[in-house]
């Protein structure tokens, strides 16, 4: 939401820096993400003055340039030339001098001292188009002759200079939705910092008045009728006439200019700027369109349509809430106005609504359409039932001020049950317990009362306040106390020096920190995480023949057709952010997801009953692709392939100590994998991967190789739950090796060797390795040479030669009997 600078002074006598009130906005929960300054014409005329045309000759060498001299109350007549073919002796122009920077749609120049066909220029005398004052390039712009020579154009022109904050705002805090409502807050925060109180003694919020407001007469009533009062608890109008619809005084345009908003006629600009002034959208209708006089407001008849203002003919569901004359529907009540009834140039009486209506019934209709309007951005989060005639009013004022004509009827106003104030019992013990801190009750009063939040009744324990409607989201005791809190300023609360915490013991394994065990290991490895939302297209499952659509679980109220469903599978989130990143020339890509895909499915036994079954599964999936070393002058031009992602695959699994075997997938055209391989621990699958097929790749348009892995992480942490632990004391005694040469038959195998070894000696025998194999012509033929090391141990002593001597025999003498081994 953008806020002016500007529009908050009206209803603020203050003048602090823009920095300061961001400060305390942000202080108030009113975050401001950004500053900007706004001019209403681009540079702000910097440089350009006012001044008055002396002599004029024609160019001795050009037949459609003029040389003339300016006065701009410099001391000095500037010599100008001027092709402008009205320009003329006597004339007060506006004056660009030197250094000034145009900025025009042919591109931005700075005015410099220059000869034009040898003749001197020092500025140009201007147009409307090249000052950014209006689109005539037929000449120079000539001005009153009781223009002062010298004036900043700026000043003349009356060039506005705003600064737009652009907030954050909360979903709740529908009491901010306008600039009344942002100044109320800033307001209250003035009023509790004392220094900032003491700069501005006489500070006051000044809301616009109506009490001037009256009927002209009431000669043309329009009758209203409201059918669905559920839908649409408040609704007002009134009838003006003799209106004359044109362009907005400047001063209105620059205010929808400053927060962004195109200006399009006096009549829709006062709408749209009372809807950012107070937070209450309003229409208007072309009275003369609205047939038999009447206007009905009911829900909506399943399959009738209307085409609305962007031309769009749109068939209606019949949840929608519908502005309608006595014949035809006229408007999507708080969403989009209706083609036939809207404002026009043509347009001498208006019928001006203000209502309330539903958040629940206003977000159906904008979501089943996919309208989202500043009027139902503001209903679907709730507006105030109590200011829609006092808008109303307001409104009705500005255009007989803008446009003219005259208020030709009474309000109707149809309010069946009128929305009370809340009241709610506050506890001077809850606020110090909520708050953490004791606040002096004469401040909280203060805070209170600068909120428009009245105290009905107090007593030395506690306050019974009254809720303003505007406060839709203030219904209980805690709202009352964050509203203390946030104008106190949650800085102002002293932070304890003590710090608790709670030893919390977790039996079985630790899924966060395997998880980032993992996410640690893939990013020393050159991959980046990613996370990628769960919503998706259901197209994507519809399209791609190894899922299927019937699994799909549906979004019952979707942002959009992007986002209907919830991913089957890590597949989708991998291959758009791929697709994103080489479509910026990124092509080689290593990422990684923790993420969890929803499946629906309906078992046999409970189809009698239509009982629904999701599922919800946790994984973590790899994604590369494109060259295996960043492009350099000495690396190969290597593409990612299969080896590439089992290499990762298997250092996860070692990571994690996981021991398994890989098994080929079978696929066929039905499958994700083009070839791949999966590995399984218990009989459930632990991870699959291999080379996406073409047809994923082509659906998300990605033009290279893709390799994916998929981790069913349930099943890798359950396999880690089973794994335990243990601990061995380091050796305080040394190792002794001894080697030994034996030949042996061709046909025996090493693992007859190392079994006998272990057979020989159960206890003090850690390892055997073969570490030469020979044969060759000094060898008996049959026969080979294996070289073998046997290390020995004993955890509670040094073992002495005697006793290492003793087992080699033993040794020696088992491959001799067992084997037929020479010793060499």
């Amino acid at each position: 939401m953008k806020i002016s600078y500007n529009w908050l002074k009206q209803f603020l006598n203050i003048d602090l820096e823009p920095s300061t009130m961001d400060e305390i906005l942000t202080g108030t929960g009113l975050e401001v993400e950004s500053i900007e300054q706004y001019q209403s014409v681009k540079g702000g005329l910097k440089g350009v003055v006012i001044g008055e045309v002396k002599t004029k000759i024609k160019h001795p060498d050009a037949d459609k340039l003029s040389v003339t001299t300016v006065d701009v109350a410099s001391g000095t007549l500037l010599n100008i030339v001027c092709g402008a073919p009205n320009v003329e002796a006597g004339q007060k122009v506006a004056v660009a001098t030197i250094g000034t920077m145009i900025y025009s749609d042919k591109g931005d120049f700075e005015i410099k001292k220059s000869k034009i066909r040898g003749v001197l220029s020092e500025g140009m005398i201007c147009a409307e188009d090249e000052l950014g004052l209006g689109v005539s390039h037929d000449g120079i712009m000539v001005l009153n002759p009781e223009a002062k020579i010298g004036t900043p154009a700026k000043d003349y022109f009356k060039i506005e200079d705003d600064v737009v904050f652009t907030i954050g705002l909360t979903p709740n805090r529908t009491d901010a939705m306008s600039h009344i409502g942002v100044a109320r807050d800033l307001y209250a925060a003035i009023k509790q910092d004392n220094s900032l109180a003491n700069l501005n003694p006489n500070i006051k919020l000044n809301y616009p008045s109506v009490d001037s407001f009256k009927i002209d007469n009431n000669e043309r009533s329009i009758a209203v009728v409201v059918e669905d009062t559920e839908a649409c608890p408040r609704y007002s109008g009134i009838t003006i006439s003799g209106i004359e619809v044109k362009d907005s005084p400047e001063w209105l345009q620059n205010r929808l200019k400053a927060i962004g908003l195109r200006p399009i006629n006096n009549i829709v600009d006062i709408t749209n700027y009372l809807l950012h002034e107070t937070g209450q959208p309003l229409h208007a209708f072309d009275a003369d369109e609205i047939k038999g006089n009447k206007v009905i407001v009911r829900k909506s008849v399943k399959g009738e349509k209307i085409i609305t203002l962007d031309e769009v003919e749109r068939e209606l569901t019949g949840i929608e809430l519908m502005i309608c004359n006595a014949v035809d529907s006229m408007c999507i009540g708080g969403v989009f106005g209706g083609i036939s009834s809207g404002v026009s140039s043509k347009t001498k009486n208006i019928f001006l609504e203000s209502a309330c209506f539903s958040p629940v019934s206003i977000r159906q209709t904008s979501k089943q359409h996919g309208l989202h309007t500043d009027a139902s951005f503001r209903f679907e989060r709730g507006t105030d039932p109590n200011q829609t005639v006092y808008v109303l009013k307001r409104a009705a004022m500005l255009i007989k001020e803008i446009a003219g004509g005259v208020i030709f009827s009474d309000v109707m106003d149809i309010y069946p049950s009128p929305v009370p104030n809340k009241e709610i019992t506050v506890s001077f013990k809850h606020i110090d317990r909520l708050i953490g801190a004791t606040i002096d009750i004469a401040s909280i009063k203060n805070i209170l009362e600068t909120l428009e939040i009245k105290i009905i009744s107090e007593n030395d324990e506690q306050l019974v306040v009254s809720i303003p409607t505007f406060k839709t989201d203030v219904t209980r005791e805690a709202d009352v106390i964050e509203e203390i809190l946030r104008i106190y300023g949650y800085n102002n609360i002293p932070m304890d020096d003590t710090l608790n915490i709670s030893l919390i013991y977790q039996s079985g394994v630790d899924k966060e920190k395997i998880q980032n065990l993992v996410a640690d290991l893939l990013s020393n490895n050159g991959f980046y995480e990613i996370m990628n939302n769960s919503l998706t297209k259901s197209e994507y499952t519809e399209k791609l023949s190894f899922l299927n659509a019937d699994n799909n679980v549906k979004m019952l109220n979707p942002l959009s057709s992007d986002l209907n469903v919830m991913r089957q599978s890590m597949l989708f989130g991998g291959l758009e952010s791929i697709a994103y990143n080489q479509n910026r020339k990124n092509q080689d890509v290593k990422l990684y997801e923790f993420g969890k895909t929803y499946s629906y499915t309906q078992k046999q036994e409970e189809n009698k009953n239509n009982l629904k079954n999701y599922s919800e599964k946790s994984h973590l999936a790899l994604f590369i692709s494109g060259r295996k070393e960043n492009e350099s002058w000495n690396t190969e031009d290597k593409k990612v392939d299969f080896f590439e992602i089992k290499n990762y695959v298997s250092k996860i699994l070692n990571r994690l100590n996981i021991q398994c075997a890989f098994e080929p997938i079978d696929f066929t055209t039905d499958s994700l994998f083009s070839g791949g391989l999966s590995a399984k621990t218990n009989n459930k699958i632990i991870v699959e991967f291999g080379k996406v097929n073409k047809t994923a790749l082509k659906l998300f348009d990605v033009k290279q190789d893709v390799f994916y892995a998929c981790f069913d992480w349930k099943t890798v942490c359950k396999e880690m739950n089973n794994k335990k632990t243990t601990y061995t004391e380091v050796p305080k005694y040394p190792e002794v090796r001894r080697d030994l040469a034996m030949l042996v038959s061709k046909d025996l195998q090493y693992k007859d060797i190392e079994a006998i070894a272990y057979q020989t000696e159960k206890k003090l025998l850690k390892s055997v390795n073969l570490f030469d194999i020979y044969e060759g012509d000094k060898i008996e033929q049959g026969k080979k040479s294996y070289a073998v090391s046997f290390t020995f141990q004993d955890m509670n002593k040094t073992l002495t030669d005697q006793e290492i001597d003793k087992m080699m025999e033993k040794l020696t003498k088992n491959y001799l009997e067992k084997l037929g081994a020479v010793v060499r």
